[in-house]
């Protein structure tokens, strides 16, 4: 029974996730008009299943660290009732963040589910120092350096005559590489993640978890994207094709590099932060939509960590 309740919930978190974060990269194809809605969703969907791909050949760092082992007790990480707690918090935080069309990160909800429920099982057992170095620094880093890096490669492109305001040929092929790109660094940062809460139960592999966290992730961003597609193409800034494409070669580099690093970013965060550092360089970022979204990446992991320390505490 345990299990079975593990694995659903676990799979709620990946179905939030492909729903939250797919269209993350191929935001800016859809708000710079370079393609429609319903294309940009399927390169999505394909290019994120790539990446997952390629996260079965090397994610151990990835797999240990949101196992829980090293944040909380090994006794504790180890116990079902512990991870059906973590993966029920942020499944359903994530789920209801989509639901309003918020793109928050998967990364905070699972990291918020950890820290829930250790401190509702064991709250002497919480490695403080651990929480900092692996998940917090990096996590709170990413942003900021995004928004310098998508701010400051923009207009490097755009001296160079590499992202121009209107829609060329060339520009256009760039354009829907590097949103691939960015779907793709996502697929490989955010699997492991996820299949860490599976492996082992029920007989699952870590391939096995990381194909069925593929699957339904992919059901997610084809069924559910609708909302924050919308806030992340067209109310975070005003774009046109060169400034999305900066924005995307900026987040896939980011993530990619943090990822072959080991580092748990969140690619919402990257994202966010890329195409922000471009609305402020160009006067068309939209803070009417931006400090909202900014106020639920603030709530999004103590919502989690409360969800997830209730349902520890019912279940045990």
């Amino acid at each position: 029974m345990v299990p079975a309740f593990l694995i659903t919930a676990t799979l709620a978190v990946a179905f939030a996730n492909g729903a939250n974060a797919n269209f993350k990269g191929v935001a800016s194809l859809f708000g710079s008009g370079t393609t429609g809605y319903w294309t940009a969703v399927w390169w999505a969907t394909v290019t994120t299943a790539v990446g997952c791909l390629v996260a079965l050949m090397g994610s151990s760092v990835m797999l240990q660290a949101f196992s829980g082992r090293g944040l909380v007790p090994e006794a504790l990480a180890a116990k079902p009732l512990f991870l059906v707690a973590v993966a029920g918090g942020a499944g359903v935080a994530n789920l209801l963040a989509t639901r309003l069309g918020f793109p928050v990160s998967t990364t905070h909800m699972l990291l918020g589910g950890l820290l829930g429920a250790g401190l509702a099982a064991q709250p002497e057992g919480v490695n403080w120092a651990k929480l900092w170095d692996t998940f917090a620094r990096p996590l709170l880093l990413s942003p900021v350096i995004a928004l310098g890096v998508g701010a400051v490669l923009y207009l490097m492109l755009k001296r160079l005559s590499l992202a121009p305001d209107h829609r060329t040929p060339t520009l256009d092929t760039l354009h829907f590489l590097s949103g691939g790109a960015v779907c793709f660094a996502r697929g490989l940062n955010d699997t492991p993640k996820m299949a860490a809460l599976l492996v082992g139960v029920g007989g699952l592999s870590v391939k096995g978890s990381m194909l069925l966290i593929l699957v339904v992730m992919a059901l997610g961003g084809i069924l559910g994207a609708r909302q924050v597609a919308e806030t992340l193409a067209h109310k975070i800034t005003g774009m046109n094709p060169g400034q999305g494409f900066a924005a995307n070669l900026a987040t896939s580099v980011l993530t990619t590099t943090a990822s072959f690093h080991g580092l748990p970013v969140s690619t919402t965060h990257v994202s966010v932060g890329a195409l922000l550092g471009i609305g402020i360089t160009t006067g068309q970022a939209k803070w009417k939509t931006v400090i909202p979204v900014l106020l639920a990446w603030v709530v999004t992991l103590p919502s989690a960590a409360l969800l997830s320390g209730l349902i520890f505490k019912l279940i045990d």
